[in-house]
């Protein structure tokens, strides 16, 4: 089965992101055929920035998109909501990489199913 997520709010000040990548995380981890797009979008293409240094205790965007990343799933981002915050591809934690919106739009038709968050 094939779940695309799609990620709109900040990574951090809404447990929105949080959520999301926990629920995409269960689902590679317990079903091993499943295959996990998530594609980041607006302020959520800064949960993809690597060296992100959050305090003890709290949970991190660029650890958990890592476990996401493992396998055959994907993390996406939109090239237009990078410039728009100044990102740039070497910013990018491993195995994230920089999308289009005509991407997106090909991992929808494919998606079996598509979360919205």
């Amino acid at each position: 089965m094939k779940v695309l997520f799609v990620l709109n709010d900040p990574p951090y000040g809404s447990e929105r992101c949080y959520n999301a990548l926990r629920l995409a995380h269960a689902l590679s981890k317990n079903d091993p055929a499943m295959e996990v797009t998530v594609f980041l979008m607006a302020d959520a293409v800064v949960a993809a920035r690597k060296g992100q240094k959050t305090p003890d205790g709290y949970y991190n965007m660029e650890r958990m998109l890592k476990r996401v990343v493992a396998g055959k799933n994907q993390v996406l981002l939109c090239g237009t909501c990078m410039e728009a915050r100044g990102m740039v591809e070497s910013d990018l934690l491993e195995g994230a990489r920089r999308s289009t919106v005509d991407e997106l739009a090909a991992a929808t038709i494919a998606a079996d199913k598509v979360i919205i968050f």
